[in-house]
């Protein structure tokens, strides 16, 4: 028969092993992980908000409204804004890729567009002018890993697109409205700045609130007009000069695609010359009367669908 002592050292020792199976060890092991886990998620993004000041430092302010002034190597200059053309007629570009000035009356798209061909580069300027950032890259050089660094900059973002252009004198060129970047790497740090900087920056472009999105009755962006490599003949519109001797006009921007006529012989919101004759131009804008500007005694036109309904 056991003692009180060897009784009571027996009850004890029973006791210790039923609180010891009792310790919620599965709750602490969970709570553990959950600590490590967040503490993990908390030193990743303190690291990525941290390896990320120097990009966010071109974000642009009312005190700092253009911070691409401190990327280096940047050029910017100042350009008439709203000047256009009308396709197929060129402008006479002073750079290559050029990154303002006149354009033609269509935007290419833009809103995180990726070209697989080199398109129009007046559609292309069209688009700087509502804010968007155009990566251009030299086919020959630019293909592999470092195009798609470039893609993934690019690949369905606002305000973003990129395309091939054929014979550029650099790698890797970048342009916003008044804004060009030529680089040699698409790991350059200096390509997020640019785009940190530009990308939508409203103390920059002119048409602040234009859509990136093409106009589907006039551009295609899985057909677009194509890169035309050869040199602007003397019908184009230069880049300092009164665009209405080049058959260009000045509108009052693009702030509603729905406002943009894609068949319409020049800008919507232009004056019209109602004692202007039709013109049958070389830029393929047929001038057409309406049922107003006719005389009362006019005859009735021939049945071939020229007349405004």
């Amino acid at each position: 028969m056991a003692s009180g002592k060897s009784a009571k050292a027996l009850r004890n020792a029973r006791a210790a092993v039923v609180t010891q199976k009792q310790r919620p060890w599965g709750t602490v092991a969970a709570v553990f992980a959950v600590v490590v886990f967040a503490a993990g998620v908390f030193f990743y993004v303190y690291n990525r908000y941290d390896a990320t000041a120097d990009i966010r430092a071109f974000t642009p302010t009312a005190e700092n409204q253009d911070p691409s002034t401190d990327i280096e190597g940047i050029v910017v200059e100042e350009f008439e804004a709203q000047q256009h053309v009308l396709s197929p007629q060129r402008v006479a570009y002073e750079s290559s890729p050029p990154f303002g000035g006149p354009h033609d009356q269509i935007w290419a798209g833009c809103d995180g567009v990726v070209y697989e061909e080199a398109v129009r580069t007046e559609h292309m300027v069209h688009s700087l002018e509502h804010g968007a950032v155009w990566i251009a890259y030299n086919p020959d050089q630019v293909e592999g890993e470092q195009l798609d660094l470039l893609v993934d900059r690019v690949e369905n973002q606002p305000a973003m697109m990129l395309s091939p252009y054929p014979d550029l004198d650099s790698p890797i060129s970048l342009q916003a409205w008044g804004h060009q970047l030529k680089l040699d790497d698409a790991e350059d740090e200096r390509i997020d700045q640019f785009i940190m900087a530009l990308q939508l920056n409203a103390y920059t472009y002119p048409e602040v609130g234009a859509t990136c999105q093409a106009n589907p009755g006039a551009f295609d962006i899985d057909a677009p007009p194509a890169f035309d490599a050869s040199e602007p003949g003397p019908d184009s519109m230069p880049m300092n000069g009164n665009p209405e001797d080049f058959g260009g006009f000045t509108g009052e921007g693009d702030q509603d695609m729905g406002d943009i006529d894609p068949n319409a012989p020049v800008d919507p919101d232009a004056p019209v010359d109602p004692d202007a004759p039709a013109q049958d131009g070389e830029n393929g804008a047929d001038a057409e009367e309406t049922e107003g500007d006719q005389p009362e005694d006019a005859e009735e036109p021939a049945g071939d669908g020229s007349s405004s309904d």
